[in-house]
């Protein structure tokens, strides 16, 4: 029996799989394959990680840490669905849940040791653990022409548009980064020294031979003083102001700086206010919304006074991006709320304009406080000032081989973050004592130090040269030499693709401004261009380019090659997702779109059938693809519109479609036997099943739980037709 793992996740994905799941063991059964669920959700995984005082029949395993055992097994076949990487704010919200359901789970500050435990969870935990490999992300060809035939909206962008991206110049990561590739297996260790106390950060970081180790430091004053001129700016152009970090993700430096953000943007009030918050335990690290969320603690009259005062902060500084205008919440409110992966690709899509109080569009300028990567949404804002909005129906596109293996980079630098507590120096040494990094530091200076693996990156130059060379597409390395990490990876890229026949192929590298400029250049050809990109440009440009081609990231074929010779499907984003959760709840009409589980399923069934010999899984592979392409052309995917077609209508004409390409195909006779008989009943009900899936819509429903809903309630919610269900069963 052939297994391929089906990851359980969070909010609108999760609610999703309730309808799909079904369907995808029914037509996989007889193909002696079985779709094991795993549950990566993130009220799952403080569950497994507290079980000291649950009972017995609340203690689940450690799923997460079953699948990262999985990867390094030849034989894996995970299909990963988007999970939330928490913020502290959302970390908290389901540790209340889970509370008020009887679990007795610790607050997250309830002691050093507990906080230190939930540090696991917070941020992308998931992501480090499962991707034992590098990521191969493209638009599939029905996808593309389903966007070129159907394109949607992009907003008008003007030659005298006043958005921009600002970024630090000076004492950024970008500026301070310092760099070596270790030739041999080593042992650092990072320590603080200050005037009075030398203590040690972190023990042991184990090197091995090859491995690129970074170390930087951003200046909290420099960063201060960026944020102060930027809102002055904003001021005085009279444009909205936003600012555009990746707090999920990079865990401990983001919320610093996004902190920093809330506290330059409201100094009077926290000058004004100062002791009275320090008292109730305000951590503007979590956003203006960390101070709302204790106001409740206060007496009514200091309460109204402090919302007074926001108010007239709102009066003088300038407007402020937002979330959701009907709720006041603005883009400096929770550090989850504006990713920046989603969020400036989203800005750009819409003309370069952000949300306002009054739910009207405004020019944006944009904080993306290091430089790193801002440079590059700053390239791309200044193509559309001057050569106006992509034309969606003739562009070509721009997927990436991204290098992610082995926590490889800033995504694999959380234990290794820090922030000084007062002046002094940060010093790395190896295990001989040497100082490999020394920096003078001041108080509030964030510090971070990362790691990239050797065999990763060989492994991510092989990806990108078969890339080039399947799809016949010039590929591009998006590496500076003036960054000390990107010096010491172009030394290795140039070594390695000689390893190579790469001789009839374009392959290049250039900064990745200069990458920018080329891929869009080619882009408004109508041209295709492979970024070649480390972990965060990969986080960062598959979303830009899906977003600006697709309308959105969901859709991409995202496949992880394990190098061990496994396979991980990954199904697309879903920063929308609480939304869409939250829509289902109030008029149980679920939007969330699907398209990015079926492509993964395909490629899924595709590797397990060419690396088990399974014949049948090839053909229910090809079959899916057929019926995926036909969904597209019919328009089957999810309306936003309650009363018509949604989730489960979706899934419905998945499956009506996939049944229909397994009774049309004559490569197995018992596939297409079984199928004849499932694709004229479900054909010939297709009436009927959309009516009893579209005339329950519009009720409000309870899934008795947000982060850990009740499964049967769900399941019955998600699956409401019987005559579906019974063909199905």
């Amino acid at each position: 029996m052939s297994k391929i793992i089906y990851t359980k996740v969070d909010e609108a994905p999760a609610l999703a799989s309730y309808s799909l799941l079904p369907m995808i063991k029914k037509f996989t059964k007889s193909s002696n394959i079985e779709m094991i669920s795993k549950d990566i959700s993130l009220a799952s995984r403080i569950i497994a990680n507290f079980p000291d005082k649950l009972k017995d029949e609340q203690k689940i395993d450690d799923h997460l840490k079953q699948l990262g055992e999985l990867t390094q097994d030849p034989s894996a076949n995970i299909i990963k669905l988007p999970n939330i990487s928490a913020s502290i704010p959302q970390l908290k919200a389901v540790i209340a849940e889970l509370q008020t359901k009887g679990y007795d789970i610790p607050n997250y500050d309830a002691s050093d040791e507990v906080t230190r435990r939930y540090s696991k969870i917070t941020g992308s935990a998931v992501n480090p653990v499962l991707r034992e490999g590098n990521s191969d992300r493209r638009a599939p060809n029905a996808v593309k022409n389903f966007a070129k035939n159907n394109p949607h909206k992009m907003g008008e962008w003007k030659k005298d548009s006043k958005t921009d991206v600002l970024h630090m110049d000076i004492d950024d990561f970008y500026g301070a980064e310092l760099s070596k590739t270790f030739n041999e297996a080593d042992d650092l260790q990072i320590s603080f020294v200050g005037i009075n106390k030398t203590e040690i950060l972190k023990d042991s970081t184990p090197v091995l031979a090859g491995e690129i180790i970074d170390a930087t430091c951003m200046s909290s004053s420099a960063l201060q003083k960026f944020y102060a001129q930027a809102i002055q700016k904003a001021k005085k152009q009279n444009v909205l102001l936003s600012l555009h970090l990746k707090a999920t993700m990079m865990k401990v430096s983001d919320p610093i700086m996004f902190g920093f953000a809330v506290k330059v943007y409201f100094k009077d009030l926290i000058k004004k206010h100062s002791k009275l918050f320090d008292e109730i335990g305000v951590n503007f690290n979590n956003g203006l919304g960390d101070l709302y969320s204790k106001l409740d603690t206060l007496d009514t009259k200091t309460q109204e006074q402090i919302k007074e005062d926001i108010k007239e902060i709102y009066k003088v500084q300038p407007k402020l991006a937002m979330v959701n205008s009907s709720k006041g919440i603005t883009n400096l409110h929770v550090p989850s709320d504006v990713i920046i992966d989603a969020s400036m690709p989203a800005m750009i899509r819409d003309g370069g304009k952000m949300w306002n109080e009054n739910d009207e569009m405004e020019d944006t300028l944009a904080m993306i406080p290091d430089r790193c990567y801002a440079q590059t949404f700053k390239t791309v804002i200044a193509d559309c000032k001057k050569n106006g909005a992509l034309d969606v129906t003739t562009i070509g596109t721009v997927p990436n081989v991204g290098l992610m293996a082995q926590k490889a980079e800033e995504y694999g630098s959380h234990d290794k973050t820090f922030q000084a507590k007062e002046d002094g120096k940060i010093i790395v040494k190896n295990k001989t004592n040497e100082t490999v990094f020394s920096f003078d530091v001041k108080k509030g200076d964030i510090f971070r130090m990362c790691q990239t693996k050797d065999a990763p990156i060989q492994d991510w130059v092989k990806l990108a040269v078969n890339r080039a060379q399947l799809s016949n597409t010039p590929a591009i390395f998006w590496l500076d030499k003036n960054r000390a990490h990107d010096a010491q990876m172009i030394l290795k890229v140039e070594k390695y693709l000689k390893d190579h026949d790469a001789s009839s192929l374009d392959i290049s590298i250039m900064t990745p401004v200069n990458a920018t400029i080329k891929s869009l250049e080619r882009m408004r050809k109508g041209l295709n261009t492979i970024s070649v990109t480390g972990n965060v440009l990969r986080d960062y440009n598959t979303d830009l380019f899906p977003i600006l081609e697709l309308g959105t990231s969901a859709k991409m074929l995202s496949i992880v090659p394990l190098m061990k010779g496994g396979g991980l499907f990954e199904t697309g984003a879903g920063g929308s997702a609480p939304k869409h959760v939250e829509q289902l709840i109030n008029e149980n009409h679920l939007r969330w779109d699907s398209l990015g589980e079926f492509m993964a399923l395909a490629a899924s069934l595709e590797h397990l059938g060419n690396t088990q010999d399974n014949k049948k899984a090839l053909i229910l592979a090809k079959t899916l693809d057929d019926a995926t392409a036909t969904f597209l052309q019919e328009n089957k995917s999810p309306s936003r519109k309650c009363g018509e077609i949604d989730n489960r209508g979706s899934h419905f004409y998945l499956a009506m479609y996939w049944a229909q390409e397994l009774a049309k195909q004559n490569d197995n006779e018992e596939l297409k036997t079984e199928f004849t008989k499932i694709a004229q009943d479900l054909t010939s009900n297709e009436d009927k099943i959309i009516n009893e899936l579209n005339n329950i819509q519009g009720n409000k429903q309870n899934i008795s739980g947000y982060y850990l809903c009740d499964d049967v309630l769900t399941s019955a919610i998600m699956r409401p037709s019987a005559t579906l269900n019974y063909i199905i069963d």
